[in-house]
């Protein structure tokens, strides 16, 4: 085992502060991996203060990671020292089920490890995240990120990125299609990418007129204020897909009110509850659906369009010492569109 530093918080109303975590030694198949940059994201400020009330302390977090290989395992074969890599939400599932077997870990049956806050099979207590000097994760949860990208912003597609493009995949949107994308933060900001990308015609669904501007540089070909009944009666039962990317419970009927006949509105922010009439979904036979990240198979596809089509995150740098105002601006919505931390300050 090896002592290294790390910023954590050892309770849900501490700040996060410099701490020495223990990673353990690396084993035939896995990877060692000195981290360079860790993105910020939402979920981390919610098991800080555990909001979700399933945070076991100190919690470090960070599932935003992008680093190099420093060391690998007598079995690894798909990487070497001084490759490009990346770990997201996960570090470990079964691998026995049948969402594992379908490459779709995050469902795991026996319960995916995350990466932090889950269950550490090898050193006991719960997993450490990214807020670190390095990591070891097992080879198979291990992603190559392709070198044509800006590293740094490359961090936040290991969450905002694969969130948004599973559901994209899963509901075949195309060339042509109308999609829908309801916020613009650190997710939203990414569908619009990701589906512009894929040739649909992008409508950004916002209640702030101030955001149209930065939406259509983004790749939108709309802005539709869904304040403005008028303007949403127009587009009523015209989507082909609707990426919900709110982070909070909040009336949806609005929304499924602008779905074609047998098309899908995915949630991919809020947790807690929405509020639903049966009979929006009934008279159009439309769907409501979730979706949570994405399996190993499906990040790696998602990083590898991302290198042929120059597509990352829109960032703001900060250093570790930063975190916690940056915590409270990310509550704020003050960031454009994600907090990425520069690794290399923590070793200052």
């Amino acid at each position: 085992m090896k002592n290294i530093k790390a910023y954590g918080a050892k309770s849900n109303d501490a700040d996060l502060n410099m701490m020495e975590i223990e990673r353990r030694d690396i084993l035939a198949n896995d990877v060692k991996i000195e981290i360079d940059y860790c993105g910020v994201c939402h979920s981390d400020i919610h098991q800080v203060r555990n909001d979700w009330g399933n945070s076991k302390y100190p919690v470090v977090p960070g599932h935003e990671i992008i680093g190099r290989v420093v060391e690998v395992g007598a079995d690894v074969k798909n990487f070497k020292q001084g490759d490009l890599v990346g770990v997201g939400c996960m570090v470990d599932s079964c691998q026995e089920c049948k969402s594992c077997e379908d490459g779709l870990e995050q469902y795991c049956e026996n319960g995916m490890t995350a990466t932090y806050n889950g269950k550490d099979e090898h050193l006991g207590g719960h997993t450490f995240g990214g807020y670190s000097e390095m990591v070891v994760v097992r080879e198979k949860f291990v992603l190559k990120v392709p070198e044509n990208l800006d590293t740094k912003a490359v961090a936040p597609l290991l969450c905002a990125g694969i969130t948004t493009w599973s559901p994209l995949r899963q509901w075949n949107v195309k060339k042509g299609d109308k999609v829908g994308v309801v916020g613009l933060g650190g997710l939203g900001h990414m569908g619009v990418k990701f589906a512009h990308a894929l040739g649909a015609h992008v409508v950004m669904i916002t209640t702030s007129p101030a955001k149209a501007e930065d939406a259509k540089s983004l790749g939108a070909d709309e802005v539709l204020i869904s304040k403005d009944e008028a303007e949403m009666k127009k587009h009523a039962n015209s989507f082909d897909f609707i990426l919900n990317t709110v982070p909070v419970g909040h009336d949806t009927n609005p929304y499924v009110a602008l779905l074609k006949r047998d098309a899908t509105m995915t949630l991919v922010g809020a947790i807690d509850e929405v509020d639903i009439h049966g009979g929006g979904l009934i008279m159009g036979r439309k769907r409501l659906a979730g979706s949570l990240i994405g399996g190993i198979k499906e990040t790696q596809e998602m990083l590898d369009f991302c290198g042929e089509h120059n597509i990352v995150s829109d960032i703001e740098m900060i250093d570790i010492d930063s975190i916690n105002t940056a915590f409270d601006r990310v509550v704020k919505s003050d960031v454009k569109y994600r907090f990425v931390i520069d690794m290399k300050s923590l070793k200052n």
